[in-house]
């Protein structure tokens, strides 16, 4: 564990992400990727105090996870920089820039991160005329989902207009981390409430039908994840 990190349990959500991820290791499954289209004059220094300013606030942002004693642990960076690398493609003519904007966000989306090692948060920006830009953000599913990546933008928002004017973040204060809710998740569901649970769904599952589903296709000897 590197210094200034502190590690906690991982939550049974994080759990279950995690053991995919060692089960297939290099996929990019689990990965939130988000495009936005930014036409308006823009500070990138701003945009990416803003970005490292909702990095600093949530812990969550700043976690990655690794094995102690045989058993995973998510452990907090006291400090994680995001930086925003930014790619002009003002070079190209106007017809292809859409084109490579999009084989670019879905080269970022794709690509997938070591949990292990982090950061679990990418961003960067393309851009496509003087004041027109394409902001990627991608995250893994383990740190994040879709209803708190609306609270991102929204407080990206937020901390972008305040900064733009010289003022400091108007954002209060968590008094919640998402470790805390792993930790208390773990302390609650155990001994008789677990059991009450599984006892609920063995009861639920018991001497169901064997389902016998109609496929046209033989299931390879190794998986491709190729649908169709």
């Amino acid at each position: 564990m590197t210094e200034g990190a502190f590690a906690f349990p991982l939550s049974f959500a994080q759990q279950r992400l995690w053991f995919l991820d060692q089960l297939l290791p290099g996929n990019s499954f689990y990965n939130i990727p988000a495009a936005l289209r930014l036409s308006v004059p823009l500070s990138i220094p701003i945009l990416e105090q803003s970005l490292n300013e909702i990095v600093h606030r949530h812990e969550a942002l700043r976690t990655t996870f690794v094995t102690n004693d045989g058993e995973p642990v998510q452990v907090i960076s006291a400090k994680e920089h995001v930086g925003l690398g930014v790619t002009d493609l003002r070079y190209l003519p106007a017809a292809e820039r859409e084109a490579e904007a999009i084989r670019l966000a879905t080269e970022e989306a794709q690509q997938p991160f070591d949990l292990s090692r982090g950061p679990l948060v990418r961003t960067s920006l393309l851009r496509m005329e003087e004041a027109d830009y394409v902001f990627l953000l991608t995250m893994h599913h383990i740190v994040t989902d879709g209803w708190s990546m609306n609270i991102f933008f929204q407080e990206l928002t937020t901390l972008y207009n305040a900064f733009a004017l010289g003022r400091p973040s108007p954002l209060a204060e968590l008094a919640i981390q998402y470790a805390d809710y792993a930790v208390w998740q773990r302390e609650w569901l155990q001994g008789e409430v677990l059991e009450g649970q599984l006892n609920y769904w063995r009861e639920q599952l018991r001497d169901l039908p064997l389902l016998q589903m109609p496929t046209d296709r033989a299931r390879p000897a190794v998986q491709t994840f190729r649908g169709a």
